[in-house]
């Protein structure tokens, strides 16, 4: 592949083709098609894949496309609406019916390609474009099987904090700060860039932070460290990714608390839903409740001592086998 700016291990024997295809408010998506060897010889199961929040398909999600190429998927794996190489603006929103669309897009992409059984197609995210995949898969019932890893639900998370702790007064102190930026951006005709998730500092107003920080402080947040140790370093920096290089614009909140992701996630059933999650992830209670909520058939895996951001690369840690088992069953 020309330009390859891919940031993990490359498999030679897995061809990769540019894509490029438009969702249904018509803004043209950017895809790495990983295709398995002799895929044109037949018609292949296919898988969307996309995630995690902030990133780009050269990083977490280009990694697991091409472990399920070699497992004889063709998959894809896409920048989401006004990220990396695909297109929309302003740049670096996020929107939850547009980055659900984006899935389904990606799936009316591969059901068109002579190489793809249009039939046997399922979807994988990893943390916060989880709750897109999952709520794309409740009412798209082409993707027949849907799996994630270290699941975000990110309007729960926007609109609620961490484990659900913004009080009523700080919900509306977030929703009036949104407000008022709204006003802000439209005087100087440009969005400006801010926290999607709101801080509180310790006078109780809101922390202005934008993005990842160039350097971590002294003894910094483990959270805070683990996604630092990604996208900040060799690890997983790509220029690309808005969380290496920038931040979301500053109203890209409002629309969060406005669109609760997975309110249909029982409608999955009977397609079958995984949900793969780090011990020791602070996300773990995301797949835990989704869990629940899910009619059977479902799946937890609990990876013993992975953390959130282990499940973006670390190889040693994924379970790859149980997610080739999972979708090999489903898309069989």
């Amino acid at each position: 592949m020309e330009n390859d700016t891919r940031i993990f291990e490359v498999y030679p024997n897995i061809e990769v083709k540019k894509a490029r295809f438009k969702n249904r408010f018509g803004i043209e998506l950017a895809g790495d098609v990983y295709l398995p060897e002799n895929y044109a010889t037949k018609k292949s199961p296919a898988i969307v894949v996309s995630g995690p929040f902030g990133a780009v398909k050269e990083q977490s999600s280009g990694l697991y496309a091409q472990e399920m190429a070699t497992w004889g998927f063709v998959a894809i794996a896409f920048d989401p609406s006004y990220t990396g190489e695909s297109a929309g603006t302003p740049r670096n929103v996020a929107s939850p019916d547009i980055n659900t669309e984006d899935f389904s897009a990606a799936v009316d992409y591969l059901g068109l390609q002579s190489y793809v059984d249009r039939e046997r197609i399922g979807a994988m995210a990893i943390c916060g474009l989880s709750g897109m995949a999952i709520t794309a898969t409740a009412t798209d019932t082409r993707i027949k099987a849907v799996a994630t890893a270290s699941m975000y639900d990110m309007s729960r998370s926007i609109s609620r904090g961490y484990r659900d702790s913004y009080t009523p007064e700080e919900r509306h102190q977030i929703k009036d700060y949104i407000s008022q930026q709204r006003w802000i951006d439209a005087a100087n005709g440009e969005p400006a860039i801010g926290p999607h998730e709101v801080a509180f500092d310790e006078n109780g107003q809101i922390m202005k932070t934008k993005g990842l920080p160039e350097e971590l402080p002294e003894n910094p947040n483990p959270v805070l460290a683990a996604f630092y140790d990604y996208y900040k370093t060799p690890r997983g920096y790509h220029p690309h990714s808005i969380n290496s290089t920038g931040a979301w614009t500053a109203t890209t909140p409002m629309s969060f608390f406005n669109f609760p992701l997975m309110t249909n996630v029982k409608e999955i059933s009977p397609r079958p839903l995984m949900l793969i999650a780090g011990e020791k992830a602070h996300s773990l209670y995301y797949s835990e409740d989704v869990y629940q909520e899910a009619n059977d058939p479902k799946e937890l895996v609990v990876v013993p001592g992975a953390n959130h951001v282990d499940l973006y690369d670390r190889k040693d840690l994924i379970p790859f086998d149980k997610l080739e088992a999972f979708f090999k069953k489903a898309l069989s």
